[in-house]
């Protein structure tokens, strides 16, 4: 649960900073060291640098030009971060050891969730008996409800959704968004945000994206993947690719590093 809330604030908190103005950048700029990620090489055009985190993970730092459309463009990224065989490229480590983070995360959530609602229902089973619990206080709704295919328990609060049937839950934080089932946890997040310099401008013509999954439909031999994205919309977008092939929590420590990559060349 800490892992995930720690992830799920920093991505919510970290959404302005970036460089000045909606400029379309030719070459990346690649530190040799940012926190716990070492630069092991730069593309001969500057459009990609590998880096590589103490235990492993492998970091893919790219400009990636928009092509039918931003959601367009990203969906194709997390297709080809699911699917693509071979040995890591160094890119997936940091999104997708918050995947992993995330899902333990979950289920700790899940469990937590699972006695509030079990507490609601004996309290209020004693003065009225039915099939389903539902307390409400103002926007707050707690409600535990037996369904054909099990319990299933509600939390809604503003802003908030959280949804658990079994070993299945669906989060809902504002543009948060986390789904998980058995042994598989996704997490994406997607909000337009204004570019660096339009502090005040009505329009937000930049966007901050995020993705990680761990699970059973990954390429043989990893155990998470995943993308932090953020530039204009008109693109490019820099983009950082995350695979790792151990489980780990460095995911929660390299977090920031992949961020702060994508701040640095993305404008946002």
């Amino acid at each position: 649960m800490r892992t995930t809330l720690l992830i799920a604030a920093s991505a919510l908190a970290l959404t302005a900073c970036g460089r000045d103005g909606d400029r379309a950048i030719a070459k990346l700029d690649c530190p040799s060291t940012e926190g716990d990620l070492t630069r092991v090489s730069v593309s001969a055009d500057g459009k990609t640098c590998a880096y590589r985190s103490s235990d492993g993970a492998e970091v893919t730092l790219e400009l990636v030009s928009v092509t039918g459309g931003v959601q367009a463009t990203l969906d194709a990224i997390e297709v080809a971060l699911r699917s693509t065989p071979g040995p890591p490229s160094p890119e997936a480590d940091k999104a997708m050891a918050e995947i992993d983070a995330a899902k333990a995360s979950l289920g700790a959530a899940k469990a937590s969730l699972g006695s509030v609602a079990a507490e609601v229902a004996r309290v209020e089973a004693e003065a009225a008996a039915d099939a389903g619990v539902s307390v409400r206080a103002g926007p707050v709704s707690v409600a535990a409800v037996d369904t054909p295919d099990g319990e299933v328990t509600r939390v809604d609060l503003p802003g908030i959704h959280i949804n658990t049937r079994g070993d299945d839950a669906q989060v809902r934080i504002g543009p948060l968004r986390v789904d998980a089932a058995e042994d598989d946890a996704t997490l994406r997040m997607y909000r337009d945000v204004r570019l660096r310099g339009e502090a005040f401008a009505r329009e937000k013509r930049g966007v901050r994206a995020t993705f990680i999954y761990t699970g059973k439909d990954l390429p043989s031999g990893y155990r998470y993947v995943g993308y932090e994205a953020g530039g204009p919309k008109a693109g490019p977008l820099t983009v950082a690719k995350v695979k790792s092939k151990v489980d780990t929590e460095s995911g929660d420590n390299i977090y920031h590093d992949v961020q702060d990559l994508v701040r640095r060349n993305g404008g946002v």
